[in-house]
């Protein structure tokens, strides 16, 4: 179930800024026309669905002659006409918002939310502008595996219901174990067996492990070209380290720079209280000691790939990453790509071995009906989407049909939760195979935990057949060492609409000072002990207070 390719693609960064900006104009654009309703509005329900459909489709994907498509056509009766554009967030995003302004827009929607989609400022600004299509009603009488998850799963209903008690789009639901703990340290092992050392268990342990990495010649090529620790700019290291001193919430996966967390149930940053100053001299020790690569706050994951790939000898000793095939590419002839393990979360000075949490799911709507769709449209689908709820839905529409996308589960399989009897296994297609009978990420709406353990998975580890294995057996050092009190719940959290454009900004401008001071801090132009309080008053600037103050709002009638 694991796709190297769509993981590398959820770190992929948009701009808050700039989709908040695109959202205002799309949104003002839709304000000075009045969308008209379609001609078949009074359709029979049950006749012939022509649903036109704006997605996401991948490189060398066909969604007009997927099997997938062909499959669904004939099970609800619907004619496609499919507008499309790629899974590059850096486009998709633009495209999307530049056709919401144009008024032009298709009956419905369906996204991919580490690609883009529509957050839940979109989603209330255009059920205010009566362009989406409320589905409480939709749902309660056409798609009962939508209404069980509703009713099963607090988290998803509170993502999808708006304030107002009306569903206006669903989000996908994806509880995928190895995500939900984004911040791992990822070490050579051969190396620690080679200089006779053990996994680091605290920041002094580490501090000597990358010390003996840096001079004991680790690889035996008889230079000291070794890096000891490196990073990128997305999968910045910081998380890891901090949570040693401080719980850090920080999701590098997703692009979440945010250090906001509840202190007591007040909405609260970490980035200006003494926890995160030890943190920072730590990681700056590392730093000051030649022990952290110069490029790895500022690179981008391609370079890291380069110092994991290097030709010759092996030459990175660890990097932090949300797994490892990022930095070093899976099947190397020197079996590199095996050497590497997670490091559990290490214990500070005071005690503190946090592990950052992320909620795996985004909140907001992947899918959405506009008031352009027919109420036979709106019937046929919603149909479709309750099939993507079902387990059927789910394993035809992520692997294709069965027996050539997944079989059922053999006797001797093994299921990837080691708790539940395996299910169904993957049957591993070409990406040419998969683009022509699958529709993949488009229909991952729910990939609970139940349904994602009881996958048969390969018990090689270090074989690639088997990395989903060891994705899940890695991220269960993790778990449990997240701080549930301290953990601000987004995906529950509505904005207010009206405070939207200020909200995004003043978090930009906080997220951007944090990262900016930081690297100062690490690597010496401003120094911890005589800028430190120059630093934490800056936030006043940057509006903090009114920013804390609308987040505690918006968080309090989550809970009412």
């Amino acid at each position: 179930m694991f796709s190297i390719t769509d993981s590398r693609a959820r770190r992929r960064r948009r701009s808050a800024v700039l989709a908040v900006a695109l959202s205002g104009t799309a949104l003002l654009a839709l304000s000075a026309c009045t969308p008209s309703q379609s001609s078949a509005a009074d359709d029979k329900i049950g006749g012939t669905a022509h649903l036109s459909v704006f997605a996401q489709q991948g490189t060398g994907q066909d969604l007009a002659t997927n099997a997938f498509t062909k499959e669904v056509e004939k099970k609800f009766n619907i004619k496609f006409d499919w507008q499309t554009t790629t899974q590059d967030s850096s486009v998709a995003p633009e495209k999307r918002q530049i056709l919401m302004a144009s008024g032009d827009y298709p009956d419905a929607f369906l996204l991919i939310p580490w690609v883009d989609q529509f957050n839940q400022v979109d989603v209330e600004k255009l059920a205010q502008q009566g362009v989406a299509v409320p589905l409480n009603d939709l749902i309660k009488q056409y798609a009962p595996d939508i209404q069980k998850v509703l009713d099963k799963n607090p988290d998803y209903k509170a993502m999808a219901t708006s304030p107002d008690g009306k569903i206006y789009g669903l989000p996908q639901l994806a509880e995928t174990l190895h995500i939900q703990y984004p911040a791992k340290l990822w070490m050579n092992t051969d190396w620690l067996k080679k200089l006779g050392l053990q996994m680091p268990k605290t920041t002094d342990d580490m501090t000597k492990v990358l010390e003996a990495f840096k001079n004991g010649d680790p690889n035996g090529d008889g230079k000291q070209d070794e890096i000891p620790l490196s990073g990128d700019s997305h999968d910045t290291l910081i998380p890891f380290f901090m949570n040693a001193f401080i719980y850090d919430p920080q999701n590098p996966d997703k692009g979440t720079q945010s250090t906001t967390v509840l202190n007591k149930g007040k909405v609260d940053i970490q980035a200006n209280k003494d926890g995160w100053r030890e943190g920072l001299k730590y990681i700056k020790s590392l730093w000051d000691a030649g022990l952290i690569d110069k490029g790895a706050f500022t690179q981008n994951p391609a370079a890291l790939a380069q110092e994991g790939n290097n030709s010759g000898p092996v030459v990175l000793g660890s990097a932090s990453s949300l797994h490892p095939y990022i930095f070093v590419s899976p099947g190397a002839k020197d079996g590199r790509d095996k050497q590497y393990d997670a490091v559990p979360p290490l214990t500070g000075p005071d005690g503190a071995d946090y592990a950052t949490y992320a909620f795996g799911s985004t909140p907001g709507a992947t899918f959405l009906l506009t008031n352009k769709a027919s109420k036979n449209d709106q019937v046929a689908a919603i149909k479709l989407v309750n099939y993507l709820f079902t387990e059927k839905g789910q394993l035809d529409g992520n692997f294709g049909p069965e027996g050539k996308g997944w079989a059922k589960a053999d006797a001797g399989d093994e299921a990837l939760d080691p708790g539940v009897k395996a299910q169904f296994k993957n049957l591993q297609l070409s990406q040419d195979e998969a683009n022509a009978v699958q529709w993949g990420a488009l229909s991952t709406y729910n990939q609970n935990e139940a349904f994602r353990g009881s996958q048969a998975e390969p018990t090689d580890l270090y074989d690639t057949s088997g990395y989903e294995r060891r994705l899940f057996e890695a991220t269960q050092l993790y778990k449990g060492h997240e701080d549930e009190s301290q953990i601000y719940p987004s995906w529950r959290v509505w904005p207010d609409p009206a405070k939207a454009t200020q909200v995004a900004t003043a978090q930009t401008n906080i997220d951007n000072y944090v990262t900016q001071n930081a690297l100062a801090f690490i690597t010496g132009s401003k120094n911890l002990d005589t800028d430190w309080d120059a630093y934490v008053k800056g936030f006043d600037g940057l509006g903090l207070k009114d920013y804390l103050s609308t987040l505690q709002t918006a968080y309090d009638k989550s809970k009412k």
